[in-house]
This record gives C-alpha cells, sequence and structure tokens, in this order.
C-alpha cells in the first residue's frame, strides 16, 4: 500500500494555553497489525475538551500522552485488514485510536457501526460519549423535576444541547448560557430551551439573575470560571449541580478561586462530580433511547466539521476558546 500514515503527537507540555509548538504533525509508515489487532483507516477524529487534561501530566483519572505519543481521540474508522477474522474490509467500527490516519488496536475494543442507521459522525456525539455524558448528568447526576429551572452551561455545544434537551424532555423549564447571540439564538429556536443567556454580555449575571426569576434548582456545568460564579449565588435551597467540566479553567496555570462552599450547607445544596466512563451501562442505554429520538427527529443536534488532519491542532485549539459551533469533528477524507 502505498499510502503513509499521518499523525499528530504531543511535541511539549503546556502551561497554559495550547498552541501550535505544542503539536508535531508527522508522517510515517503504515503500522502493522500485531495479533488480536486490526488495520483501521480513520475517516472521523472526536475532538473533545478533556484532551487538554491528557497534554498535561497532571494527576487526574485517566494516564497523560506521552511526549512523543500520538494524541488520543475517538474516531470512526474503516477496516482495512483483520487477520483476526471479527471484521471484515470496508466494516465501519467505532474505536478509540486517536489523531492519526491508519492505527492498529485491538479488535476486542471495536464496535461495528451500521452506516444507513445514523450518520456516521452522531456516534462520536449526540449517540456517543458527549450525548451519553449528558444523559448521565441529567438523569443520574442533577435530575430534575417538572417546574423547575434548570440551567445548562455551553448550551450550543455537543454536551450542554443534548443535556438541556433531556432536562426540557423531563418538564424543567430549561435556561442555557451560550457565548454569543448566534449559538443563543441556535439554543432557544433550534434546541427548544426556554431562554439562553450569553456569558460574552457585559452584565451576564444580572441577564442571567432575571432569566431565573425565581432561582436555580438544577445547574450543569460545563464551563467554570466566571459563568459559575454569577450562577452560584443564584442557586435554591435543595438545589442540585451536576459538574461535567470546566473548559473555561483548563489552561489556568494556577486553580481558579472556587465560590463559597458554605452556602452548600445553608442551602443544602448538592454537588456531583462525574466522569461517563464510570457508568459503562449508560452507553447502551442511551444509544437505544437517543437513536430513537434522533431517528424521530425530536432530539436536535449540530455539528462542526474540519476537514483534514493536518487542522486538528488549530481546531482544538479553537474548541478551547469556544470558536466552535455543535460538536466538533476532524474529516480525514
Amino acid at each position: 500500500m502505498a499510502e503513509t500514515n499521518l499523525r499528530v503527537l504531543l511535541r511539549a507540555r503546556p502551561e497554559g494555553k495550547v498552541g501550535p509548538e505544542h503539536f508535531e504533525v508527522k508522517e510515517e509508515g503504515l503500522p502493522s497489525p500485531r495479533p488480536g489487532e486490526a488495520l483501521l483507516r480513520n475517516r472521523y477524529l472526536s475532538l473533545d475538551p478533556y484532551m487538554r487534561g491528557r497534554m498535561s501530566a497532571r494527576k487526574s483519572y485517566a494516564a497523560p500522552v506521552e511526549i512523543g505519543g500520538v494524541m488520543v481521540g475517538q474516531t470512526v474508522a474503516e477496516v482495512v485488514e483483520d487477520p483476526t477474522g471479527t471484521f471484515r474490509p470496508g466494516d465501519i467500527v467505532l474505536g478509540g485510536s486517536g489523531w492519526q490516519r491508519f492505527c492498529c488496536v485491538p479488535v476486542a475494543g471495536l464496535r461495528k457501526l451500521n452506516p444507513e442507521a445514523a450518520p456516521l459522525t452522531t456516534a462520536l456525539g449526540v449517540l456517543g460519549m458527549p450525548g451519553t455524558t449528558a444523559w448521565v448528568g441529567v438523569t443520574e447526576m442533577s435530575p430534575p423535576k417538572p417546574g423547575e429551572t434548570y440551567v445548562v452551561t455551553a448550551a450550543s455545544g455537543a454536551v450542554g444541547g443534548v443535556a438541556g434537551q433531556i432536562a426540557k424532555r423531563m418538564g424543567a423549564r430549561v435556561v442555557g448560557i451560550a457565548g454569543g447571540p448566534e449559538k443563543c439564538a441556535f439554543v432557544t429556536g433550534e434546541l427548544g430551551f426556554d431562554a439562553c443567556v450569553d456569558h460574552k454580555a457585559p452584565d451576564f449575571p444580572e441577564l442571567l439573575a432575571e432569566a431565573c426569576p425565581d432561582g436555580i434548582d438544577g445547574y450543569f456545568e460545563n464551563v467554570g470560571g466566571a459563568v459559575q460564579k454569577a450562577a452560584w449565588p443564584l442557586m435554591n435551597e435543595f438545589g442540585r449541580m451536576a459538574f461535567c467540566g470546566s473548559i473555561a479553567e483548563y489552561e489556568d496555570k494556577e486553580p481558579a478561586p472556587g465560590p463559597n462552599l458554605g452556602q452548600i450547607n445553608r442551602k443544602k445544596l448538592s454537588l456531583r462530580g462525574f466522569i461517563v466512563s464510570d457508568h459503562p451501562r449508560a452507553f447502551v442505554e442511551w444509544r437505544r433511547i437517543g437513536s430513537r429520538l434522533v431517528k424521530d427527529g425530536s432530539l436536535k443536534y449540530r455539528e462542526d466539521v474540519v476537514k483534514g488532519l493536518e487542522n486538528a491542532p488549530e481546531a482544538f485549539m479553537g474548541l478551547l476558546a469556544g470558536k466552535n459551533f455543535g460538536k466538533l469533528v476532524i474529516d480525514l477524507g
């Protein structure tokens, strides 16, 4: 095979903001499958905020990428060769094979996809890890009650957009928070949230308070930083907070000071941090539920597709800066 393997490697660990100097794009020969492995050609790569943590050597829930190692990431791929006979050439599979054109991975970790059931990219977004994260966060970590006010940050994103729609289906009044008028219009128009507040507005805290006149009962956190600071004093007694992420703080050199935690006791708040990989059964459950909702058109989603693996570093930097609009996917072509 005359093709080469384009790979994006971690060149250096960033201290603060991620820049082009932290990546290395390299052409190599094709890998050969070892026993139990298949050779795959990646077609779509998911870019997600958690990858910033993998660039750091800081202790976390998962091991960091080694210097010189390929950046981690989930992919939709085409089977080129499978000596085990588990898959046939041309089969489409979901796996975690990183920022590279070709890869060899254990067949035990692959799941075959049906291209006719749903667009392939949905396996990386609305029907994949982000959608499952939303499902777990809303239904298990911070379940809303009918009539309550439920606030979702990063509401136009891959996780927030689904989380708000789930909370809405459960009977809550859902308020989104997004960056810019266009994203806010999408959140209330296409996604059906009851309101959306632009966190870039100079009077954001006042606007959020106006959008939540009865306070906040449920809160889905994807952002942290100034957004969390504005939402915290609006929490009602027995309010519930699901902590999924804090993308606004991922590039901070020092941890941001937190809100006054004394309110946890005074307001009897519940705060639950979670990692979706700790809930393996939820992936199957959400695929079953979410697939039906996507098929009948009642679950809306948006994808931001960037062509070319060589553009993944720039796209990822844009993701951390909030420049993407919807689920960010690299089309490897």
